[in-house]
C-alpha cells in the first residue's frame, strides 16, 4: 500500500516550469535527486494500491504510467474547529474604502501556491478597495512595492490552531496553486463558511458557483476579474457562504469507509 501525497514527477514539472519562467528572488526550491524518483517509481511498481487524495493527483499519476487498476482516490478526512458549526456571515450591501472586501492566502507563499499570478493581480486591484492578507511561510523575496503597500498585510508563520481567526476575519479565501495533493486549507475555510476562489489542481471542494469558484485559468487577469465580480456583488459571496461548510464526504465516517473500500 502505498499512500501518495502529492502529485509526483508532474509536480516537479509544473514547479520547475514555474521557476524558470519566473525566477523569483529568496526561492530555495531544487529538483529531488533522481535517486529519489528512482526510487518512488520501484515503489510504484510493487505497490498493490496507491492511495491519491484528488483526481488531479490520479492523473498525473497515469501520466506517470501508473496503472489505473492500482489507484484509488480517497480525500483527505477533516473534523471541524470547536465553534464552527455554529458559524455564519454577513455581508455588507457594498465595499468600500473603510469596509473593503478582505481576501485571504494562508499556506506556503511560493510559485507552486500561484503567488506570481495573485501580486500581479494586486497590482491590478491596486484602485480598488481590496484587502490582502497572505498568511504563511513566505519563501520567496516581497517584492519591493508590496512590501509596505497599505493594500497588503504580510503576517507570516502561524501557529495552526490560530489560523480560525484568519478564515473569521476574511470574506473570500484565495488558493490559487498550480499543484497540490489535495489542499486542507480548503476545508479549513469552509468549516468557518468562508467562500473559496481556487483551482482544479487539488482536492475536489468546490462546486464552482455554489460554495465558491474555480478559477478557468491562473493568471492576474482571471483572479483579478472573479475578485471584481465579487467586490461588486457581495451577494455572491453571501449566497456561497450560506451554503458553506464542510460536506460529510470529508468527516471521518466517510473517509473510513472509502480507505475500507481500497482493500476490498
Amino acid at each position: 500500500m502505498l499512500g501518495q501525497i502529492d502529485p509526483g514527477p508532474a509536480e516537479e514539472e509544473i514547479v520547475s516550469e514555474l521557476h524558470g519562467a519566473t525566477p523569483m528572488q529568496g526561492s530555495s526550491w531544487t529538483r529531488a535527486p533522481e535517486a529519489y524518483w528512482s526510487e518512488w517509481r520501484r515503489e510504484c511498481t510493487l505497490a498493490d494500491r496507491i492511495v491519491v487524495n484528488s483526481s488531479w493527483s490520479r492523473d498525473a499519476l497515469l501520466g506517470e504510467g501508473i496503472p489505473a487498476d492500482k489507484i484509488r482516490v480517497v480525500p483527505l478526512a477533516y473534523e471541524r474547529p470547536p465553534g464552527s458549526s455554529d458559524s455564519s456571515r454577513r455581508y455588507p450591501s457594498s465595499f468600500s474604502s473603510t469596509r473593503p472586501l478582505r481576501v485571504l492566502f494562508l499556506g506556503q507563499i511560493n510559485l507552486r501556491k500561484g503567488v506570481e499570478p495573485l501580486l500581479d493581480a494586486i497590482r491590478l486591484l491596486s484602485s480598488e478597495p481590496i484587502e490582502f492578507t497572505f498568511v504563511g511561510p513566505v519563501q520567496i523575496s516581497i517584492p519591493a512595492d508590496l512590501q509596505k503597500n497599505s493594500q497588503v498585510r504580510w503576517q507570516g508563520p502561524t501557529p495552526r490552531l490560530a489560523t480560525s481567526q484568519f478564515y473569521k476575519d476574511a470574506d473570500v479565501f484565495l488558493f490559487p496553486t498550480f499543484s497540490d495533493g489535495f489542499g486542507l486549507t480548503q476545508l479549513e475555510a469552509q468549516a468557518w463558511k468562508l467562500p473559496l476562489i481556487t483551482t482544479r489542481l487539488c482536492g475536489e471542494v468546490v462546486e464552482h458557483g455554489r460554495n465558491g469558484w474555480i478559477l478557468p485559468e491562473i493568471t492576474p487577469h482571471s483572479i483579478a476579474r472573479i475578485l471584481r465580480e465579487c467586490l461588486h456583488d457581495p451577494s455572491r459571496l453571501q449566497a456561497a457562504s450560506d451554503l458553506g461548510g464542510v460536506d460529510e464526504r470529508f468527516g471521518l465516517v466517510q473517509v473510513g469507509r472509502e480507505w475500507m473500500n481500497v482493500f476490498e
